[in-house]
């Protein structure tokens, strides 16, 4: 016996080919497009979102709508543009299969609007719109406990057949749509139309759910392509991101090092620490040189010439410190003395030069001892001042008022004067013998 071969020369268990789009319309939440055989159709979902009227909104629950249309030019004859009898029908029956799956718990007080409308149509579009709303919601982002599957099967002379065309829809003798959930096993939808016997069912029912598993693989294939593609995007934009970011900043580093190593002509270069102390060094060993000069010029005969021994007084008057050590001495801030005449063809003995010397430092102690006159006070005054700052750590009650003096204090201190002045006189007596 040969197989049998349909309109289309499919087999009987055979599906229409499919093809899925999702994320077609960029002005709604989420969307589908799904063309089934010659079957074109486009779902489209808003929401969730504030249901008007208001008080159609359910306390508990999101409020699902479903609308059905099918375009004027979707079939041969011009359909006309009212929603007929049956776009209700379907709109009704696809919402309560939407239900079912829809957590709508999670979203109370509002509305979730499905919109499908069939651009071309040729049989079973209520299966493919329930497959396409199913899509919509999923790109939406709106939680559900499972993807929806539609598909139909029917008797087509006399065989029982799987997703039946528009012509083997109108030849056959019945017809069994259904939408089913695979992950929880569940038909959310079934409808019959025409006559079956017992084991037709039955077998339209398992042909049927078999097909709703095959279209339920391609639908998970469709989101995982559609999300896989705008992951990859992303991921190849961030690690652009991240390229451009690194050579920047690789550019600047390198640009900074070119700066500090070549430095612009003319500008003042930084002192660092070890020049620094360098030059420290180099100061204090010239004039540890200069005072060596010094000492040799001090040793060496009288008849050295004028200009020598003058020229050397002036580089001491103006040296940086003086540190008095049991070899040498440094000079400190000593100011420049007005030079005195010269002496025409004379020469400077050796005690004329220690007697400069011996002005510069009487000039220096002339100037701290003025320094030190102004800071000396008397022993009365030294007294007064500790008392003073004795009574400053006591409080305002504490401090002691002293009593005025009587007459009997008077005559003892001018006996106690006495008895000093009498014992002075006795010691000088005695120094004297």
């Amino acid at each position: 016996m040969s197989e049998f071969i349909r309109v289309d020369g499919r087999k009987k268990d055979e599906l229409r080919p499919i093809d899925i789009q999702i994320g077609v319309l960029d002005s709604a939440d989420g969307s589908a497009l799904i063309r089934m055989g010659k079957n074109i159709i486009l779902a489209a979902v808003r929401g969730p979102r504030e249901l008007h009227p208001k008080h159609l909104a359910m306390p508990d629950r999101a409020k699902i709508r479903c609308t059905y249309r099918m375009a004027t030019f979707s079939v041969p004859d011009r359909k006309s543009p009212a929603p007929s009898r049956r776009e209700k029908e379907i709109s009704k029956v696809l919402t309560e299969a939407l239900e079912s799956v829809v957590l709508s718990h999670l979203y109370p007080r509002s509305a979730i609007d499905i919109f499908i409308q069939v651009i071309q149509a040729d049989g079973g579009t209520r299966c493919a719109s329930a497959t396409a709303a199913s899509l919509a919601l999923a790109d939406a982002g709106i939680p559900m406990r499972d993807l929806l599957a539609g598909v139909a099967a029917g008797i087509f002379k006399d065989e029982v057949v799987l997703d039946l065309c528009d012509e083997e829809d109108k030849d056959g003798t019945g017809d069994l749509p259904i939408v089913y959930s695979p992950s929880t096993d569940e038909i959310s939808l079934l409808q019959l139309d025409g006559q079956f016997t017992l084991d037709q069912f039955e077998e339209a029912l398992n042909l049927a759910i078999a097909g709703a598993r095959k279209i339920y693989e391609m639908e998970k294939e469709a989101l995982i392509d559609r999300y896989k593609i705008d992951v990859e995007e992303e991921i190849h934009d961030e690690v652009h991101v991240e390229e451009q970011e690194i050579e920047g900043t690789i550019e600047e580093e390198l640009e900074e090092l070119e700066t500090e190593e070549e430095p612009i002509e003319g500008s003042a270069q930084p002192v660092s620490e070890v020049e620094t102390a360098e030059e420290s060094v180099s100061v204090e060993a010239s004039d540890t040189e200069l005072l060596e000069e010094i000492s040799e010029e001090s040793a060496e005969p009288a008849g050295s010439p004028v200009e020598e021994s003058k020229e050397t007084i002036m580089e001491t008057s103006s040296s940086s410190e003086i540190v008095e050590t049991p070899e040498t001495f440094e000079y400190k801030s000593i100011p420049q003395s007005e030079p005195e005449a010269e002496p025409t063809g004379e020469t400077i003995s050796e005690h004329s030069r220690e007697e400069a010397v011996e002005d510069v430092f009487q000039e220096e102690i002339q100037e701290g001892d003025e320094d030190t006159e102004d800071d000396v006070i008397s022993v009365e005054e030294y007294e007064e001042e500790e008392k003073f700052d004795e009574w400053e750590d006591l409080g305002a009650d504490e401090i002691p008022i002293p009593e005025p003096e009587t007459e009997e204090d008077e005559l003892e201190d001018e006996e106690f004067e006495d008895t000093d002045t009498l014992e002075i006189t006795e010691l000088e007596d005695q120094e004297e013998i």
